[in-house]
């Protein structure tokens, strides 16, 4: 029953399914304790591994017996499981490279009438009802485009802007980086699989843009360039540094407003006819908020620590007025 029940999802439903199971497991690490919390979440320079240490060579005795027949023995299994499969941070690059592949693999797929494009399509428009039109030729080609661009300018900021770091990270944070390019590659055309369909290879429909499209795609731009402004800064910043010019007055870690910004401007793009947003983008962009907002907070609780709390009271951690 339940091989039928997947084999029976459509490409949005399966994204969708990814996204908010994603978003839960990200959630249920950010209720635990700080210092299981720590051990999942952190990398790099926010590890907590040596502040932890740090931190519990300085309890009193009798506290530390206390956490030895508390949750010491649940610490130490994290601890082990996230020394398991440390891969380097640098591997972040492998993140836009599957996004760049993942975009052309698709396009080739189109433009060459593939088999696995128009199966994943007959499933979706199958899945349709009557009154459903869902994406556009356009929207669909646009929207692929402006996620090429996001991938495209990720990969050159990786491999030519951002200094390398020798810091490793859980291969899990990898794994899921990587099956989140992937699914949003699927996710930018799924609710368009009917105009996919019945394209004929035309690239586009070449009709009026809606006030949605303009106003999504100058949001996408607009957070696009901001992004570019922010990792070219960090990228100028001494080894470790508070950064504390342009965006960063405001926010702590403004890279990943403007990430939230991108994703959620592409789900205005990919709106399908009668509707506001594009359901599945939005579930894309609803994981990027709660993934970067987790890690986001432990920048904040980072630079207090080594900075001091008055370098960042009054700074938001990613959204301004909220959060």
């Amino acid at each position: 029953m339940a091989a039928y029940w997947l084999q029976s999802l459509t490409p949005a439903a399966a994204c969708q399914l990814f996204y908010v199971v994603a978003s839960l497991f990200v959630l249920g690490i950010t209720i635990m304790p700080d210092s299981a919390k720590g051990l999942l979440l952190s990398y790099g320079p926010r590890s907590q591994q040596k502040q932890r240490q740090r931190q519990t060579d300085q309890k009193p005795i009798a506290e530390q017996s206390q956490n030895a027949n508390g949750d010491a023995w649940f610490i130490q299994l994290l601890d082990w499981i996230t020394s398991i499969g440390k891969v380097p941070h640098s591997w972040f690059a492998h993140f836009y490279i599957i996004s760049v592949v993942c975009s052309a693999f698709w396009a080739t797929q189109f433009f060459t009438n593939g088999r696995i494009l128009r199966s994943a399509v007959s499933q979706g428009s199958f899945a349709m009802t009557a009154s459903e039109r869902g994406m556009t030729m356009d929207q669909v080609v646009l929207t692929w485009i402006l996620m090429s661009l996001q991938g495209g300018r990720r990969l050159y900021e990786s491999l030519f802007v951002m200094r390398s770091s020798s810091s490793r990270m859980w291969f899990v944070h990898w794994a899921l980086g990587l099956a989140f390019y992937f699914s949003t590659s699927i996710a930018v055309w799924a609710e368009g699989s009917r105009a996919i369909l019945h394209s004929r290879h035309q690239i586009a429909d070449l009709e009026m843009p809606t006030f949605k499209t303009v106003l999504g795609t100058l949001a996408f731009f607009v957070a696009w360039l901001s992004q570019n402004r922010c990792h070219v800064y960090l990228s100028t910043l001494k080894k470790y540094s508070l950064p504390d010019r342009g965006l960063f007055r405001f926010i702590v870690s403004p890279h990943y407003t403007c990430e939230c910004c991108l994703y959620l401007a592409l789900a205005i793009v990919a709106a399908p006819a009668g509707k506001p947003i594009n359901r599945t983008l939005l579930c894309a962009a609803m994981f990027v908020a709660i993934n970067l907002g987790a890690t986001a907070a432990g920048t904040k609780q980072w630079y207090e620590e080594k900075f001091g709390a008055d370098k960042v009271r009054g700074k938001w951690r990613m959204i301004p007025l909220v959060y």
